[in-house]
């Protein structure tokens, strides 16, 4: 588990060639965003029709307290109602008279219980005399209401139906089901390092006291510079107001947009849900007017994640999450690599986004920092976004929308109307890693809930193993796949569906040695497998290491049989190895000691096993 971050919005489309800011007094990190309208695409408006609203879901306090028309009565085996339903039906009867109600048997159930008909609907302590009857007679074992229950249709917020990132088999990231299993995020605090929060109506509940780091008032446009109100008071900008040349652009809300698809509250009959949507939300404002400064950047993360910033009062919630949608161009700065290694050794997950110009990720900062997890945008039919970047430092992909194609193709969120300061709440569909990144943020608060023991390494270890293949295509490498919340929360013992295979994971970090005919080998122990391992055991490999044509990588079954995974290669150039390979291992036995061999031929370059996993 290894990479960071520092730098400014990742809105949509970044365009090539953009001007390097670093002469700009008012701006240290460049803007990786457009306005509003090239988010959305030329000429697309972002505005969606509102759909169909869905029936509500069946409140289960009130569903508790509806009132009972019939009972479930189990017989002990040696009871005559347990064989006749001549019995069962004068049993009915007698019960009723000393009840004082009209009790009938209606029927037998599959299971040998008998169906009880109450008269009359009962509730309160008219059905707890019944209950109290049967359960006086030592030949019945059990009783229980015939309640009812409803279709777990998805949350009646009004546009729900428009969120196909969350549920839609192709190319959603199969949240619905992680739902069913009960998670939703409660008592885990997600910090969002963005442009800060405005108002909205569908998100508020689940926003927590966070904190303005903008030290330029030019750039805050609040009257001053760091303060403890975390209000976006708009990024829009005026034709040269970034740099000779930059154009005008509008407020974006980009924060509340992310912010949104984190954990916009669900189930309340209007908007919107969050991946996460019991989720508490951390606004964290580092992006104004022509974007965000580094430094500001890297004391928003050490604050959010509970370390201390000198002038600034501690966080009363440190975040279990971070979310950076934000970056710029260049090498990882050891300031913000110091600041993510914080928070990471303060048990906080970062999130990134991977970038938006269609180039490899590696170029980008936070992106290319250690110690995050990396995220690319995938489309609704599951490629790699027209606009994603790509790369080995990619470590998985989210649905991140494509306006480009149609406002319905994009990710629906929380927003606001106004083009200037803020105004009145609406919705708005945009696309971008920056709309990927809270998806996978999200994901981690529903993991976080499950298990608030897990490690930052172990959430990214969870994420990779448990993503599945994209559906379409993706050049360049988006990672381990498609994020799949339902399959990663299986995987954790915590409900959802889908589980796939089992995985067995070792995270921990072996240095290579460097071309001394030495190898490092990384031990995974298999256990409750019976028989022989699978003909397609998928083998996950998380290498870090530049100049990847000097490794070879081997795998050893526990009896001894070996596979090479990858080859040297004087010719391939390219840093780290980050593979999923399948290998025929159906005659081996699975339980067992695998190993991870990895061998540096040549010096120079160096590195270390990040993690690896088997999927059985």
């Amino acid at each position: 588990m290894d990479r960071t971050t520092a730098g400014a919005a990742f809105r949509s489309q970044l365009v090539k060639g953009s001007p390097t800011l670093n002469g700009s007094r008012r701006l240290r990190i460049s803007l990786l965003a457009v306005t509003t309208a090239a988010l959305l695409g030329s000429g697309l408006t972002a505005a969606v029709a509102a759909p169909a609203a869905q029936p509500a879901p069946a409140d289960p306090k009130a569903a508790a307290d509806a009132p009972v028309e019939r009972l479930i009565v189990g017989y002990e085996k040696k009871a005559a109602e347990a064989r006749s339903d001549a019995e069962a039906r004068k049993d009915a009867r007698a019960k009723g008279v000393r009840a004082g109600e009209s009790l009938a048997f209606e029927r037998r159930l599959g299971t040998g219980a008998a169906l009880v008909d109450l008269g009359d609907e009962l509730r309160g302590g008219s059905l707890q005399d019944v209950i109290d009857t049967f359960e006086a007679d030592a030949d019945v074992a059990y009783v229980a209401r015939d309640t009812r229950m409803y279709a777990m249709a998805g949350p009646d917020d009004t546009y729900y139906s428009s969120q196909w990132d969350l549920f839609e088999a192709t190319a959603g990231m199969n949240v619905e089901n992680a739902w069913t299993g009960g998670a939703s995020g409660q008592g885990v605090t997600v910090a969002v390092i963005d442009t800060g929060h405005v108002p909205h109506s569908d998100l508020d509940a689940n926003v927590v006291a966070g904190y303005d780091f903008i030290s330029d008032a030019w750039s805050a446009r609040d009257g001053g510079g760091r303060d403890g109100n975390p209000r976006d008071e708009g990024d829009w900008t005026l034709e040269n107001d970034c740099y000779s040349g930059s154009r005008a652009s509008n407020s974006s809300w980009h924060g509340t947009h992310v912010a949104g698809t984190v954990a916009a509250v669900a189930g309340n009959g209007k908007g919107v849900a969050g991946v996460a949507f019991d989720a508490s939300v951390q606004p964290v404002r580092v992006l104004g007017r022509c974007g965000g400064s580094t430094a500001d950047i890297a004391d928003a993360i050490v604050w959010a994640s509970g370390g201390s910033v000198p002038g600034v009062p501690s966080n009363p919630t440190p975040a279990d999450v971070i979310n950076l949608s934000l970056g710029g161009s260049g090498s990882c700065q050891t300031v913000t690599q110091d600041a993510i290694n914080g928070a990471v050794s303060r048990g906080t997950t970062v999130v990134v986004a991977a970038g938006n110009s269609n180039t490899d990720a590696s170029g980008f900062t936070p992106a290319n920092c250690g110690n995050v997890v990396t995220v690319a945008a995938g489309d609704r039919e599951g490629n790699r976004a027209s606009y994603s970047n790509y790369g080995s430092i990619v470590d998985i992909t989210a649905p991140g929308g494509e306006t480009a194609a149609g406002s319905a193709n994009g990710i629906l969120s929380t927003l606001n109307s106004s083009t200037t300061t803020p105004g009145s709440e609406t919705y708005r569909a945009y696309q971008g890693t920056s709309m990927a990144a809270p998806h996978i943020a999200g994901l981690a608060a529903l993991m976080y809930e499950k298990d608030p023991a897990l490690t930052p390494s172990a959430v990214e270890a969870a994420l990779k193993n448990n993503a599945r293949a994209l559906p379409g295509s993706c050049s360049g490498g988006c990672g381990h796949g498609l994020a799949d919340a339902a399959r990663t929360l299986d995987a954790l013992g915590g409900g959802g569906t889908d589980p796939g295979g089992q995985v067995f994971t070792n995270s921990e970090n072996w240095n290579i040695p460097d071309a001394d005919g030495r190898y490092v080998y990384s031990n995974i122990t298999v256990s409750g497998i019976s028989g022989y391992a699978p003909s397609d055991l998928k083998v996950s490999v998380d290498i870090k290491h530049t100049y990847r044509g000097d490794l070879k990588v081997q795998l050893f079954a526990p009896d001894g049989t070996s596979w090479t995974l990858k080859n040297t290669s004087s010719s391939d150039s390219a840093d780290h190895v980050v593979a999923t390979y399948t290998v025929n291992a159906s005659s081996v036995p699975a339980s067992g000691t695998w190993q991870l061999r990895v061998t540096d031929v040549y010096s120079g370059d160096t590195g270390y096993i990040d993690s690896w996993s088997l999927t059985f």
